[in-house]
């Protein structure tokens, strides 16, 4: 019988995927049909992204899960209507252009790069960086695209930390773990690269409390959530100098309104959601293996857990 997969994202990406998720599909061995449009009783697999409109799982009486193309899944999860296994976009192209971003802010913040990029006034500015050993880097997060840029940032030789919900080892990496640790990774953290999940228990884990324990004159990069930060109280702490620089990539309202205190902030750099995006080549890799694993009875890769929000 052939399995029947439904395509439910925003109408300009199913160009962008169709060929591409026809190809790797047909590479598992199973005969299929994919489309933008079935009859739900008859739908099997959704590969999903919130921008298509679907919200009412109800009819999908077959449905044997949802695949997002996103690694976030704060939009969907706790949908009543959703009660089949969710999987969440984790793949090498976010992983590797997540990995490229964060890098490329950090060393833009480490080497002092704005200094001589938006300083030509005819000052001759000197400005001498510590190495990479003597600069902590903290990165908030060690799931899949925490951990990549956390080595990465390793190899290159910064000391970095890490903080995550529950204890990790990852080489390279001073791990932290619990409450009290994450007050010990934010006394050291020079520049902090925030990579958690939207969650009830990450909403404004940078707040006024969080952001006094850093060091002053520290640097925040996000490309993680935009809930994670308390705007008013980071944009208290610019003003006071207890942070120098924030460079955010995510907001709670995207696009980030015309009028918002962020835009016109000297010390706050805006990127427009661009920090690793999924890209059809090698996320359907992933679906495809997990339409496989879903028809053998193997157990899903990145399956979400319901409890804990991602």
């Amino acid at each position: 019988m052939s399995v029947n997969i439904l395509f439910s994202a925003h109408p300009d990406r199913w160009p962008q995927y169709r060929d591409h998720l026809q190809a790797a599909i047909a590479e598992t061995g199973i005969t299929f049909t994919l489309a933008t449009e079935f009859d739900p009783a008859e739908v099997d697999y959704i590969v999903y992204a919130p921008n298509g409109g679907l919200s009412d799982f109800t009819p999908y009486t077959r449905l044997k899960a949802v695949l997002s193309l996103w690694a976030g899944v704060e939009s969907i999860v706790g949908n009543p209507t959703l009660t089949v296994p969710l999987a969440r976009m984790v793949d090498q192209g976010l992983r590797q252009g997540m990995t490229e971003w964060v890098v490329g802010h950090v060393l833009r913040h480490h080497l002092g790069m704005d200094l001589h990029i938006t300083g030509q006034e005819g000052l001759w500015r000197s400005f001498v960086p510590p190495l990479a050993p003597d600069r902590t880097v903290c990165v908030l997060g060690l799931g899949e695209l925490g951990q990549a840029a956390g080595e990465a940032l390793a190899s290159l030789g910064f000391n970095v930390t890490g903080w995550s919900r529950t204890a990790k080892s990852i080489p390279g990496v001073t791990c932290y773990d619990g409450e009290t640790g994450l007050l010990e990774a934010l006394d050291s953290a020079e520049i902090l690269v925030l990579l958690l999940p939207d969650t009830p228990a990450t909403t404004n884990i940078l707040n006024a409390d969080t952001l006094a324990k850093l060091p002053r004159g520290a640097i925040i990069i996000n490309p993680g959530r935009g809930p994670l930060i308390d705007d008013n109280a980071l944009l208290a702490a610019l003003d006071s100098g207890q942070i120098a620089h924030a460079t955010l990539d995510v907001f709670r309202t995207e696009p980030l309104p015309p009028d918002h205190p962020y835009w016109a902030h000297s010390q706050v750099t805006v990127t427009p959601h661009i920090a690793s995006e999924t890209r059809p080549a090698t996320a359907v890799k992933i679906i495809a293996e997990n339409i496989r694993r879903g028809e053998a009875g193997e157990p899903f890769l990145h399956l979400v857990d319901r409890d804990h929000g991602y």
